[in-house]
């Protein structure tokens, strides 16, 4: 989905682990898949608060 999203020319691009599981990894334990999660949220939500410009 990436290279879509780099393509159509978005400034806001967070990757996640797999298409199947974009915000979690079943590879992990459940407590670290826990803690993945909450750290790509926050990733997300600080791309979404910076200045579209400086988004990467």
């Amino acid at each position: 989905m990436t290279p879509i999203a780099e393509m159509v020319g978005s400034n806001r691009i967070l990757r996640g682990e797999s298409i199947v599981s974009p915000l979690g990894d079943y590879n992990l334990s459940a407590e670290r898949e826990v803690l993945a999660r909450k750290e790509l949220v926050k990733k997300a939500l600080s791309l979404l608060t910076e200045d579209a410009g400086n988004a990467s």
